[in-house]
């Protein structure tokens, strides 16, 4: 059983309930003073705790999707990482391969016509040799006959560090909430290409192109795009594509936006922050390159840099998220620089965490649908 399972979480519910009942079961027979009996009431104490946090941790995991697996928790992640040298990922070449389905849990989500489709794919990087996979939304509109030549708009969606795909469909409802606003005529049908930016694993790259190491930066701002475009029918470069993600996912997004104005036309961060974090997790991003390590900050970049022909939306909560200053200042930052062109959603409150990123991602998704073209 996966680590994300409902069973699993059941199993370790029952096991802490039943933990608890033998503790209040047994105290009295433990009430004696010898080492046995204290050993005893150590014991139970110590069982009962580690069995409640054990399940508060996995109900956790599975509401925030920090981890995928057992693999990933223990820091043997088993999907794809970098390859060294060339090959592509899957069977019979090409750098984006499809390799399994998965209905959309919207009604008639069996039927792609009606609920459209989520298709696992395998995606390697032509120059930096990047393997990682993703769960790609195709609309209902995709499936059906009359809209056969038609291209779509598309959002690649990033989640946090370490975060999990499944996440992005469970936990935040993207492809749901994409079926719903188009069906109710408040987006265009889009497409979306769902992400880690971990796709170093386990190691948060910051979505740079680190020296001596993974070419992350590149992967997403430049082959990413071209990988999709040779497997579904998509909108043009740029002005058919944006980028979404929340936490180090919403730097990255608007990291590719600022970076990349020729890939993407749109980037939306919810819960963004604007500096590469460097801690353990990250290890050293630049190679002391003061250079690089100028260009991974955001602010930075709008203020000495070429302010870029892109859009950006930024979200915060005036009570709840810590990065609530610095994006006030990031938006003043962009507003005195042309042409590039910001928006914010800025809640009274709201933490960081899933519950508030998914009253964001309806507005985002109709802004991001706004900027967006399919031909």
């Amino acid at each position: 059983m996966g680590l994300t399972s409902n069973k699993v979480l059941a199993l370790a519910i029952v096991f802490a309930v039943l933990l608890f009942v033998g503790t209040v079961w047994y105290w009295p027979r433990l009430a004696r003073r010898n080492w046995r009996a204290v050993g005893g009431r150590i014991g139970l104490l110590f069982a009962t705790q580690l069995s409640i946090f054990a399940s508060l941790g996995l109900f956790a995991n599975q509401t925030f999707g920090f981890y995928a697996s057992w693999a990933d928790l223990f820091g043997q992640e088993n999907e794809q990482g970098v390859v060294l040298a060339g090959g592509t990922a899957g069977s019979g070449g090409g750098p984006l391969q499809v390799i399994g389905t998965q209905t959309v849990p919207v009604p008639g989500g069996g039927q792609p016509q009606i609920g459209g489709q989520i298709q696992k794919v395998a995606i390697t990087g032509s120059g930096t040799h990047i393997a990682t996979s993703a769960l790609v939304y195709l609309p209902p509109e995709y499936f059906q006959p009359q809209y056969r030549a038609r291209t779509f708009p598309v959002t690649v969606v990033l989640t946090g560090y370490p975060g999990t795909t499944a996440a992005l469909v469970k936990g935040l409802h993207y492809p749901q909430t994409a079926q719903d606003l188009a069906k109710k005529g408040k987006m265009q049908p889009m497409i979306l290409v769902m992400m880690r930016p971990t796709v170093a694993p386990p190691r948060d790259t910051e979505c740079a192109d680190i020296p001596g190491g993974p070419q992350t930066e590149t992967f997403f701002g430049k082959e990413l795009p071209y990988a999709v475009r040779s497997h579904y029918r998509v909108g043009p470069i740029p002005y058919g594509w944006g980028i979404i993600g929340d936490s180090t996912g919403g730097y990255c997004a608007l990291k590719m936006a600022m970076h990349h104005p020729l890939t993407y036309a749109a980037g939306a961060g919810l819960s963004p922050y604007y500096k590469a974090a460097v801690d353990p997790t990250t290890g050293d991003l630049f190679g002391g390159k003061k250079d690089l390590e100028n260009r991974a900050d955001l602010m930075w970049c709008i203020k000495h840099l070429k302010a870029p022909d892109t859009s950006l939306l930024v979200t915060s909560s005036k009570a709840g998220e810590k990065d609530y200053k610095s994006t006030l200042q990031f938006i003043d930052a962009v507003k005195a620089k042309k042409p590039t062109r910001i928006s914010s959603i800025i809640l009274d409150s709201g933490g960081h965490n899933f519950n508030t990123w998914r009253r964001e991602i309806p507005a985002a998704l109709q802004w991001l649908s706004g900027r967006l073209s399919d031909r």
